[in-house]
């Protein structure tokens, strides 16, 4: 969805311009890419950074960049939980927002050294890499604060109807 935003957004009409094969499970994309199926790919890290090292490909542009901030990570609760247990909901934000600006306070390789055990299959230079990806394009938020503009635009993208009030506990 967010490609096909994104796609809109620059002037590209995805249902006459070009075909996309949404029949694909997300998980199955690299290989159906690699087997010949399309001429373009959304992937995530470390797969894209994978097909440019294999000469599969080559990372074009960030989606996510193209769309504008889209809140795609979020975490949920139900409001009776919210309500019954609002001080571990403040630590739990407290403990994200510590993550947060790790990242906007460290250097990538300080970066990449703490978080490499969680990708066992990565170098850490291609985690560096991945990293500096993200910085380049500004792909991290700076609080765990949804802004309503950044949810109107998840809204648009997805055709939604929600509303902000009732889903963003801020």
């Amino acid at each position: 969805m967010t490609l096909e935003y994104s796609l809109k957004k620059n002037g590209i009409n995805p249902k006459k311009d070009l075909e996309i094969d949404t029949s694909i499970d997300f998980s199955a994309m690299q290989g159906a890419f690699i087997g010949g199926n399309g001429d373009f790919v959304t992937l995530f890290e470390p797969n894209a950074l994978n097909i440019e090292k294999e000469g599969y490909g080559y990372v074009v542009a960030s989606v996510g960049e193209l769309a504008g901030t889209v809140p795609y990570t979020a975490f949920n609760a139900r409001k009776s939980y919210i309500e019954k247990n609002p001080h571990i909901i403040k630590k739990f934000r407290k403990a994200l927002q510590k993550g947060i600006d790790y990242v906007a306070e460290n250097e990538t390789k300080e970066i990449a050294k703490s978080i490499i055990n969680q990708f066992p299959d990565t170098s850490l230079e291609d985690l560096e890499k991945i990293i500096d990806r993200y910085k380049e394009i500004d792909s991290w938020y700076n609080t765990t604060k949804i802004e309503k503009k950044d949810f109107e635009r998840v809204k648009k993208i997805t055709n939604t109807k929600a509303d902000y009030n009732k889903l963003c506990y801020n």
